[in-house]
């Protein structure tokens, strides 16, 4: 994993205990007791958030080689989104006890991983100014690019994001409607920026996506799904 050398890496799948969860399952929710991380060696999550309107909004899609979960300082901390799995996974389960010792005894994993805690925080900093600073044809721009670092592949000039993700997903992401994001994209394959073939979404002129979002050329590790 990246954000860990291989050595720290190791002593954290040594403490791993494997966990299956099939398409449509949940890993947890809302108000669950927060004392566990979570790492996708197969399959794909999704972390939502339930607004008080009772509407679902997505904030993370987790795919292969990701850890995620809340490790707040205080014992008795709840979960604040769900995590709703996507694809059929295998997780490696890491427990609060258990990581504590671990950092305790090996200094330098202590601070890769806090490291790794402020580049999630990071991430969820920029997402949320992407949804409140410039609008929703801002928000839609910036998650069309976090798609494209997560899931794009190069076809010739163009990007072709290797995730098929329905409008009503995408509005549910920067909460909009999806009717609304019907609009935006139709609007922006007028101005030849995307286009659409089988499900996927191909991005074609990625400075007119930047320009509208005000891009700040954050770094792949912060700009991503």
């Amino acid at each position: 994993m990246k954000y860990f050398s291989a050595a720290n890496f190791e002593k954290l799948q040594n403490i791993m205990y494997v966990k299956h969860a099939a398409k449509g399952d949940f890993l947890f929710r809302e108000g669950d007791a927060a004392d566990k991380l979570f790492y996708v060696r197969k399959g794909g999550v999704r972390i939502t958030k339930l607004s008080e309107s009772g509407r679902s909004f997505i904030l993370y899609l987790h795919q292969e080689g990701d850890l995620f979960g809340q490790m707040d300082p205080f014992q008795d901390s709840m979960q604040s989104f769900s995590a709703e799995v996507t694809a059929d996974c295998e997780i490696g389960v890491i427990q609060r006890k258990d990581l504590e010792v671990l950092l305790w005894q090996h200094g330098e994993l202590a601070i890769e991983f806090m490291k790794w805690m402020g580049l999630m925080h990071r991430m969820t900093e920029t997402k949320f100014r992407d949804l409140m600073m410039y609008g929703k044809p801002g928000a839609l721009c910036s998650l069309l690019i976090r798609l494209s670092n997560s899931y794009g592949a190069p076809t010739g000039d163009h990007v072709r994001i290797n995730y098929k993700i329905s409008n009503a997903e995408m509005a549910d992401m920067i909460g909009a409607t999806r009717e609304s994001v019907n609009r935006m994209l139709s609007d922006m394959k007028k101005e030849d920026a995307v286009d659409f073939h089988n499900g996927l979404i191909t991005i074609k002129n990625p400075a007119y996506l930047r320009d509208i979002c005000h891009c700040e050329n954050c770094p792949l590790d912060i700009c991503r799904m």
